[in-house]
């Protein structure tokens, strides 16, 4: 016997599940920053950048710095440091080929987020540059990123997670990119060690 088809194929089907949003929530979409998108971004240590390459590949990439570490250039206006990393620069590259981009902003311990969507390009604007210096350190370069969209997200995500509730927090759980790298690598324990100790090396000196 053929197994259903339950997959939805369309937007009809969709909104016949779901349902239509209510009409005060078109109010919340805004095409600019306003005071209150303006100080969470202030407020906000971590975000997730969302990319995606011409063929619509796509890459999703924290950053995280001090809080205000994005500056906000004017309401429709973000600057977003690329602090060393990896160097796989994947999210760089998608933007190079295909400006759209989204991004969620966090401040821990509140529950609501803010989603930004617009068209980003890179810079290495010796101002912009000096501007989001830190530790002493300027980044290489900028996401300079045009605002089309911005709302609050509610709270249900992160209080059905509990995700700031430390309490319900399960152990750390541990990544070892030396097994990881190793066991590619055709290598033994020994080679996993260093490669972890490298990797905490790295983040004590190249933040």
């Amino acid at each position: 016997m053929a197994s259903a088809d339950y997959r939805i194929t369309s937007i009809e089907q969709l909104r016949g599940l779901v349902g239509e949003p209510y009409p005060i929530v078109k109010h919340k979409l805004l095409t600019a920053l306003d005071e209150m998108a303006i100080d969470f971004i202030r407020h906000a240590p971590f975000l997730v950048l969302g990319t995606a390459d011409a063929d619509g590949n796509l890459d999703v990439s924290p950053k995280g710095d001090a809080p205000g570490f994005v500056a906000v250039e004017n309401e429709t206006t973000l600057l977003v440091p690329d602090r060393p990393g990896n160097k796989l620069i994947f999210s760089l590259q998608n933007i190079l080929a295909n400006p759209q981009v989204g991004m969620i902003f966090m401040v821990p311990g509140t529950d609501e987020t803010l989603r930004v969507n617009g068209t980003a390009q890179l810079t290495t604007d010796p101002a912009v540059l000096n501007r989001l210096a830190a530790r002493g350190k300027t980044p290489l370069l900028a996401i300079r990123v045009s605002v089309r969209e911005c709302f609050f997200h509610c709270a249900k995500a992160f209080r059905r997670s509990q995700l700031w509730h430390h309490e319900n927090w399960p152990p750390p759980v541990r990544v070892s990119f030396g097994k990881l790298l190793a066991a590619k690598m055709g290598g033994n324990e020994e080679l996993a060690r260093q490669i972890d100790l490298q990797c905490e090396v790295d983040y004590k000196d190249n933040l």
